[in-house]
C-alpha cells in the first residue's frame, strides 16, 4: 500500500470461535489485512476457510472474538448497537448473492431506500452518475419482479453505492447469475473502483470473478496464506489449484 494512501478497511489479528469444548471451532486464527481506499480486493478459498466469516466480521456483521477492525479510522470495537448500525448505514455498503431487494418496491426506491432510513436526502448529481454508471435509466420504474438476475444485481450495487459508502462488501455477488450477467456485474464492479473510487471487499469461489480485483488474498483453515496482486484467471486458478492440494 502508498503510504499516503488511507486504508479503508483494516483488520488486526483476528479470531473467530464458535461452541466451546469438544464443539469449538476456530473460523479465524489471527487474520491481519489492510484493504487501501480505491483498491478491489478479493477473498478466496476453499469452503470452510473462513472466507465469509472475515467478510462479516470486517462489515460489522458478526464480531470477533478477539482482534481489532476498523473502517476508515473508526474502530468497531466496543461501538453500541446503535451506533455500529448508523456505521454500516453511511459508511458501508453491501451486494449479497440473494440481490436482497424488497418486491414491492420499483428499483428507483430500493436504491434511495437506505438514504430514505437515515433520513438523507439523494444528492441528484451523484443518483444520476450512479444510475448512468450502472445503465438503469430505463428501469427505474420497474419492479424486481419485472427485471433479470443481472438487472436486479445492478440495482442492488446501485443502491450499495448511493449513501457513497467507505466500503462495499460483496458475498458471491455472482452466484446467481449467468456467466454474461455476472461479468456484466463485475465489470460494473471494476468500473466504481476506477471512475468512483470506490473500496470493494469480495468474496469468491470463482477465479474468474476474482481476476476482476487488484488484488486476491486466500484463505486457508482460517489463516492468510497467500495473495496474488494483479490477477489473472490463470494465476488465480494456480493459487487455488495449490491451495486444495496444500489442504487436502
Amino acid at each position: 500500500m502508498n503510504p499516503t494512501t488511507p486504508a479503508a478497511v483494516t483488520a488486526t489479528d483476528l479470531v473467530k470461535t464458535y461452541g466451546t469444548g469438544d464443539t469449538r471451532v476456530s473460523a479465524l486464527r489471527g487474520v491481519s489485512l489492510t484493504v487501501p481506499a480505491g483498491q478491489f480486493v478479493a477473498i478466496m478459498g476453499p469452503s470452510g476457510s473462513g472466507k465469509s466469516t472475515l467478510l462479516h466480521c470486517l462489515a460489522g456483521l458478526d464480531t470477533a472474538t478477539t482482534g481489532r477492525v476498523q473502517i476508515g479510522d473508526t474502530g468497531l470495537g466496543g461501538l453500541s448497537d446503535g451506533r455500529l448500525t448508523r456505521l454500516r448505514r453511511d459508511a458501508v455498503g453491501f451486494v449479497f448473492q440473494s440481490f436482497n431487494l424488497l418486491p414491492t418496491l420499483s428499483a428507483a426506491d430500493n436504491i434511495l431506500l437506505p438514504l430514505r432510513l437515515a433520513g438523507r436526502r439523494p444528492d441528484p448529481k451523484w443518483l444520476d452518475r450512479v444510475i448512468d454508471l450502472l445503465g438503469l435509466a430505463d428501469r427505474m420504474h420497474h419492479r424486481p419482479a419485472q427485471l433479470s438476475g443481472g438487472q436486479q444485481q445492478r440495482v442492488a450495487c446501485a443502491r450499495a453505492l448511493i449513501t457513497r459508502p467507505r466500503v462495499i462488501f460483496a458475498d458471491e455477488p455472482t452466484g446467481n447469475l449467468d456467466s454474461r450477467s455476472g461479468a456484466e456485474v463485475l465489470s460494473l464492479l471494476r468500473a466504481s473502483v476506477r471512475e468512483l473510487g470506490q473500496t470493494v471487499v469480495m468474496v469468491t469461489h470463482d477465479p474468474v470473478a476474482a481476476s476482476y480485483a487488484d488484488r486476491v488474498v486466500f484463505l486457508a483453515d482460517g489463516l492468510l496464506v497467500d495473495e496474488v496482486t494483479d490477477p489473472t484467471p490463470e494465476t488465480v486458478l494456480d493459487r487455488v489449484g495449490r491451495l486444495e492440494r496444500r489442504v487436502a
